[in-house]
């Protein structure tokens, strides 16, 4: 059963809004199947809010949906980009801002689906400013990083940004250095960005949907069975093509990926494939895990249970009446 605010407009003004359906959940709840049946039935087209989807040949282990899993639905911002290549939080914003222009001009329900969190934060609210990457600095805090070890830098954070270091998990190596690296640039806290962010309203009437199981427990054996199914389609000979070019190191975003940095350094011969798969398991939990953390702060949106009986049924009749379709 749907659980949530009732959905008002902010102001009189935005009655007259286009509708946008956000479809949020964790890792491995069945967000997709939702969004595609959703667009079947509401003339939808989905734009992907996955930050490691935008990839060429990363389809195994992001669970990308195959042509015949999106059901003849349009899908944007899936393989826009080559793995050597890094997608910012703004960059994302602009894109998905003008697709959602185009989908809504034509007619059409933009709905957007996925589970990287800060994206839809930096949609439905405020967009932090941060000082540009130093690549000295970066390079340096990776070497310490390699020598004094995660707990070490994260105690770091701690000192000079609790509130990061509170919202940022010790096993979140990438955010914790970037946390360090604003911090060093700028002398200020990174929290201290996020709190100057202007919630900026754009212009759209936004309904959020929140799907996940109920219990977490059963979350995590789904996560462990995708994932030894990923290994039997073949993620290792995927993660071995991009591994062959060459170019590409765990240093980049496209191999920090969940599971994509730990079938890595498999290849790299530092764990054998069951130390692997079960490093790569207990990665994609700590993931879900925070992404429940995120999503708990979206008290206007509604929450469905995955697997719960008529579950399209519900979220259909639940769209048409809050964002006022005539279908």
């Amino acid at each position: 059963m749907a659980r949530g605010a009732p959905y008002a407009p902010h102001t009189q003004d935005m009655q007259h809004y286009p509708p946008v359906v956000f479809v949020m959940g964790p890792t491995a709840s069945g967000k997709t199947t939702l969004a595609v049946q959703l667009a079947q039935a509401l003339n939808g087209e989905i734009i992907s809010v996955d930050s490691a989807l935008v990839y060429k040949g990363m389809d195994i282990g992001t669970a990308k949906p195959s042509l015949a899993e999106r059901g003849d639905i349009p899908h944007y911002l899936l393989d826009i980009l080559d793995p050597s290549e890094s997608f910012s939080t703004g960059q994302f914003k602009t894109q998905a801002l003008a697709l959602m222009a185009d989908i809504s001009r034509r007619g059409k329900l933009p709905i957007l689906v996925g589970g990287t969190m800060l994206y839809f934060n930096a949609l439905a609210g405020g967009l932090a400013v941060l000082p540009q990457a130093d690549p000295a600095i970066r390079a340096r805090l990776d070497e310490e990083l390699q020598k004094l070890g995660k707990d070490a830098l994260h105690q770091r954070l701690a000192q000079v940004d609790p509130e990061a270091a509170v919202r940022i998990h010790p096993n979140d190596p990438q955010r914790v250095q970037r946390a360090l690296e604003v911090y060093e640039i700028s002398g200020r806290p990174l929290s201290s960005f996020f709190a100057e962010a202007q919630v900026q309203t754009i212009p759209y009437r936004i309904l959020k949907l929140v799907i996940a199981p109920p219990d977490r427990k059963v979350l995590h054996d789904i996560i462990a069975q995708r994932f030894r199914q990923m290994l039997a389609q073949g993620l290792i000979e995927e993660v071995q093509a991009l591994y062959s070019r060459g170019d590409l190191s765990e240093k980049m975003p496209a191999i920090r990926a969940v599971g994509y940095r730990q079938v890595w350094s498999y290849l790299q011969g530092e764990d054998d494939i069951e130390t692997m798969t079960e490093k790569a398991i207990a990665a994609t939990r700590q993931l879900a895990k925070r992404q429940f953390t995120w999503l708990r702060k979206e008290t206007a949106a509604f929450s469905f249970e995955t697997g719960e009986a008529d579950l399209l049924t519900k979220v259909l009749a639940l769209v048409l009446q809050e964002c006022r379709l005539g279908l």
